[in-house]
């Protein structure tokens, strides 16, 4: 059964008082992110993995540091570390992945600071690991969830279905059915 919400934020507040000092990428990001994962309901092994290698476009070697393939893409640092160039590493990442395993969402996190890139509507935010429980359903993606927009339709379509609306009523009752 899916969590509710209000579940989900009790998780995750306590997971960032959890993870509040949490600074060292090599010693904190395994158990930070299968405890993440956690907080949605989900066990991290059954849908994504660690240090995923991949053969850059520059023909250079990297790893991903979680890598859940068509869906989530973290690259992870320590406390306090640029995550603009965790950006630019996450984007050769991307770039370097065949294209039907590339993911729709790329996260970027240094323990305190989260950054979320939604790449199909480049919808991006960023928040800290306090305010976690503000932005859980940004990650409602996790337990399958995906959020939809509707675009207001055009003013030329609406006329025509119109039309075509009276025209059906004026065929059906000339008999014509």
């Amino acid at each position: 059964m899916r969590l509710s919400f209000n579940e989900i934020r009790t998780r995750a507040a306590q997971f960032a008082k959890e993870y509040a000092d949490a600074t060292y990428e090599k010693g904190d990001t395994q158990s930070f992110y299968n405890d993440f994962f956690a907080i949605f309901g989900v066990k991290r092994r059954s849908v994504a993995r660690y240090e995923e290698h991949v053969k850059k476009l520059n023909n250079r070697s990297g790893f991903i540091d979680l890598f859940w393939p068509k869906v989530l893409l973290v690259e992870q640092k320590s406390a306090g570390r640029d995550l603009a160039k965790a950006g630019t590493q996450a984007g050769e990442y991307f770039d370097a992945l065949p294209e039907v395993d590339r993911p729709r969402f790329q996260l970027l996190c240094d323990f305190q600071t989260f950054q979320l890139l939604d790449r199909d509507t480049r919808e991006e935010i960023s928040f800290d690991l306090a305010d976690l429980p503000k932005h859980v359903e940004k990650f409602g993606f996790i337990m399958g969830m995906e959020k939809r927009s509707f675009k207001d339709q055009a003013p030329v379509n609406i006329k025509a279905a119109e039309l075509v609306g009276h025209l059906h009523d004026a065929l059906e009752n000339d008999g014509y059915t």
